[in-house]
């Protein structure tokens, strides 16, 4: 779980862009560190988000944007009807088993970005309200997107997090880094 990204080699725009994403989702990852099921359910404000419910939400946003570059459809495309389980878990679902798939999606993410010819191959957007009509984004346009949705995540995760247990971001980080308590 990085929590530093380190200068990129010289020329490598698409390591540095895939760092960045990695670092963002280190940072929803540690915000479930050393919780239980109930309390990575749990939703501590108002807005009702939860940890468990934003790693899949991220998990689930992360493989439909790689599905629409790669112009297929998406396993876990969602109906109206279906949108508020993209924010919880449901059935047999478990932080563990959510970890696992969006471990999958990462290895994807990487296999795809680092096979295509450049960044600046486009893929249409779907049609929706908030896009403009037959618009084209690039590969580059998707990294600096996935920073973006994970990176606004992940702020709602360190909230939340806090908000349960009063444990910080730094402190997940040294917790990882295994520097906590060295005083």
């Amino acid at each position: 779980m990085v929590d530093h990204v380190p200068a990129e080699t010289s020329g490598d725009e698409r390591g540095a862009l895939l760092s960045f994403v990695e670092a963002q989702r280190g940072a929803i990852r540690r915000s479930l560190i050393g919780l239980t099921e109930e309390q990575a359910a749990s939703r501590p404000s108002a807005s009702g988000l939860s940890l468990s419910g934003l790693l899949k939400h991220v998990a689930e946003g992360e493989l439909n944007w790689l599905r629409m570059a790669q112009q297929r459809p998406s396993e876990t495309s969602r109906t109206e009807e279906t949108w508020a389980d993209s924010f919880r878990l449901v059935g047999d679902e478990t932080v563990e088993g959510m970890l696992e798939f969006w471990d999958g999606v990462v290895v994807e993410v990487e296999k795809f970005i680092r096979s295509v010819p450049s960044l600046d191959d486009t893929f249409p957007l779907p049609q929706a309200p908030w896009f403009p009509k037959e618009g084209r984004v690039s590969m580059r346009w998707l990294l600096l997107h996935l920073v973006e949705e994970h990176a606004r995540h992940a702020g709602h995760a360190d909230i939340v997090r806090e908000s349960l247990d009063g444990r910080t971001a730094f402190e997940l980080v040294a917790e990882v880094g295994g520097y906590a308590d060295q005083s």
